[in-house]
């Protein structure tokens, strides 16, 4: 997986008044959780341009004043409510030999057959929650929708992977190929009706 580094800076004070002034100056409070002890540092808004406005998934190395590098990956972010600028950002610390849990991009791709009689796709998933060592996190789960007939469902069994694992249930539906009233039958499916159709030979 891609990673993005932030510059920061380690801050001492994390009251109300140092995290305003801090905003006022046009830095981002943020925290990293995780680790043997919880770190507070603050970096600019323009830092996580390319870990928040992306639909692809980073890990993150923080970069501190100091020297230190902290592995990590975003946990949570807090907006204002009215200008949309970020106000707070909450890291989780990572190591190279733990599993952790981050949520993965779904990337959908082929051409379905049952889309191309009239079907709609539909997208019940987005985004994946896997769990996995950071080295074996994937940058995006590539979904094929080249057999989906109308009717036809993904389920997230058919997508398992030896490097990482999926923390949804075994019958959570990827995504589905929905009949509409401009789609026709499958060949197979009309082959099968003409079949059924015919008498059994005596």
């Amino acid at each position: 997986m891609k990673s993005i580094t932030i510059n920061g800076s380690q801050r001492e004070s994390v009251g109300k008044k140092a995290t305003q002034a801090l905003r006022n100056a046009g830095q981002v409070p943020c925290v990293v959780y995780g680790g043997d002890k919880t770190v507070h540092f603050s970096a600019t808004e323009l830092s996580f341009a390319g870990l928040v406005y992306t639909p692809n998934a980073h890990t993150v190395v923080i970069a501190l004043e100091d020297g230190t590098k902290i592995d990590a990956i975003l946990q949570d972010i807090q907006f204002h409510p009215v200008t949309d600028s970020i106000l707070h950002v909450d890291f989780y610390q990572i190591f190279s030999d733990k599993e952790v849990a981050m949520d993965i991009p779904v990337e959908f791709t082929g051409s379905s057959k049952g889309v191309k009689n009239g079907g709609v796709l539909r997208k019940n998933k987005r985004s994946l929650r896997v769990k996995a060592i950071p080295g074996n996190l994937p940058d995006v789960i590539t979904v094929d929708i080249s057999p989906l007939k109308i009717g036809g469902k993904l389920y997230i069994t058919e997508l398992e992977d030896e490097s990482f694992k999926f923390m949804h249930p075994d019958n959570t539906v990827i995504c589905q190929v929905r009949r509409s009233r401009t789609s026709v039958a499958d060949d197979e499916d009309e082959e099968e009706g003409a079949d059924a159709a015919e008498p059994a030979a005596e």
